[in-house]
Parts: C-alpha cells; structure tokens; sequence
C-alpha cells in the first residue's frame, strides 16, 4: 500500500480526510470531464479543509491518494479494470490475468478506507436494487459493504435507474442509517426527491458528525449514508429522468456492464443534462463530506 505523504500526515495528526472512489474517472464519466471532475472533487475536499485520497490499485500495489499523472492514466487507459470487494485480492495478487490498473467501486474504496482509518467517504450515487431483481437477483456490492464497514459514505442517493423502493427497503433492512441533509426524502441520483423517506434529517455537517460518532460509539458497524440532494439549478424531473430509462433500459447489457452504459446512453438522450447534473453532484458531495470530515476531526480530538 503506497499513502501519499500529506495523507499520511494528516492520519498522524488526526486530520480530516475524506476517501474518493476512482470508477467516476475510468467508466463513470466520458474523458475529458472524468478528468475534469476528479480534480475539482478534490479540490472542494481541499477548500472545507480536509485532504483527498482517491483509491486506485496500479500494478498491484493499493494507492491512497493520487497525483496527476496517475487521474490522467485512468482517465485514458482502455480497459481499466472496476475493483468491487471480491476482485481487490485478485488485483493485489498481480494476477497473470489481472489488468494492471485498477479503478476503486464503491464498496472497494469503503474497504480501504476502513483499513487505513479513513471515516469519511464522498461518491456520486450508490448502486442497490436493479430493476427486474426477481429474475437477475442483481443486487449491488454496495448495499452489502455499507451495512458492512463503518466508513460515513456522502451520496446523491441512490442512482436513478435503480428499482428504488426495493433500494430504500434494503437500507433498512440491513441497518443503514440513512441521513437526509437538509432534506425529508431520499434523493434519487439526478433528481432531489425519490418520495422515499431518510431515517433523520440533518442540517448541519457537524450534526452528521455527532451521529456518525455516536453510531460508532454504540458498536453497530456499518456505515451512516448521507443522502444530498443535487443542486436546484442542476436537478431534473423524476418523471422526466423514469422516460429516458424506459427508452433504453431493454437494450441494456447484462451484469456490471449495465450502470456505465445506461448512465452513457442517457446522457446522449438529455443531450448532456443528466452529464452536468453527475458532474454538479460529486462535487458538492465531496465538499459536504469534506466538511463533515472536519467536524468529525474536532469531536475526536477532544
């Protein structure tokens, strides 16, 4: 494992840092904006006063944190490889079959966050229920991995082309708190409102923070998801996102192929409005975690 050594001094210090995943660089956004959006993630980290550390796995060795060079190579790389929770010790292993880079999923970064002491981490949307579960039984590693790992994770809610209800159900019954910030329902990814009920509303970082330790405190494992709602200007319609994913979620490719290329093809059809809205949202989600990371920094020094 290879820690960038401003991340390593502030884990020394007791500083505030906020984990970011590498998959929005590889296949989550189209090149040059994937780019584009990394930085300015963790530039807003930097601007609520907490240092970034972006996961990736480069010839088998785990980096915490990420320079130029590296965003640039999975920003540009063809056949980048997406780590879950299972493939991190086949990548480790340096595998003769193994790409030799490797970009960090959700429930991946949870993890490495968690084994290097990392307790807040910022994403777009998570994955959780796809819709026709019944037949597929395609259930997202995330879910799993937050009820799992005690890394505050700080979202957009869960992505829209998800079957949401069932999602939300999920959360519960795996014993997620799910925070709504500033907000009574469930955001859905490009959209403000799911109409799904958070378990509590909070409308400060530090408030978060005070749950997140608490929660810790008890010894319940799992994580605290933070749910933030896209901005206003960049919000869309539910019932206008719910026609772009009817047009197209036939044509779908099977398994993990399906999210990138749904997100792909429905950013064609807005004509990039639902592109503005993914880029808008992981950049105020990592300034939200970056401020809670902060507050969470303070109440464990004292």
């Amino acid at each position: 494992m290879r820690v960038l050594p401003e991340i390593e001094a502030a884990r020394q210090a007791g500083g505030a840092i906020v984990a970011l995943e590498s998959t929005l660089i590889s296949h989550g956004l189209p090149h040059p904006d994937n780019i584009e959006v990394a930085r300015s993630a963790e530039a807003a980290v930097r601007n609520s006063g907490a240092v970034p550390a972006t996961m990736a796995v480069l010839d088998g060795v785990t980096h915490v944190g990420l320079d130029d060079d590296t965003i640039s190579r999975l920003a540009t790389t063809p056949g980048v490889v997406k780590l879950s929770r299972r493939d991190l010790p086949a990548a480790l292993s340096q595998a003769s079959n193994m790409p030799a880079i490797g970009a960090t999923t959700v429930s991946a970064t949870m993890v490495l966050a968690n084994q290097v002491g990392i307790p807040v981490f910022a994403t777009g949307g998570i994955g959780g229920v796809h819709r026709g579960v019944a037949d597929s039984m395609d259930i997202s590693t995330d879910l799993f991995e937050l009820s799992l790992t005690p890394v505050a994770t700080v979202c957009a809610g869960p992505k829209a082309i998800l079957d949401l209800p069932r999602t939300r159900e999920y959360l519960e019954t795996m014993g997620v708190t799910v925070v709504g910030y500033r907000c009574d329902d469930m955001p859905a990814f490009w959209a403000r409102s799911s109409g799904l009920p958070v378990d509590i509303r909070a409308e400060t970082p530090q408030e978060i923070a005070q749950l997140i330790g608490i929660r810790s405190g008890l010894g319940i494992g799992g994580a605290v998801l933070v749910c933030n709602p896209v901005a206003e200007e960049a919000a869309i319609d539910l019932d206008t996102i719910e026609r772009w994913i009817e047009s197209c979620i036939d044509s779908a490719p099977p398994g993990a192929a399906a999210t990138p290329w749904l997100l792909a093809e429905i950013a064609r059809r807005s004509d990039g409005e639902s592109l503005a809205a993914n880029k808008r949202l992981i950049v105020d989600n990592a300034a939200l975690a970056g401020h809670i990371a902060v507050a969470l920094a303070v109440i464990r020094s004292s």
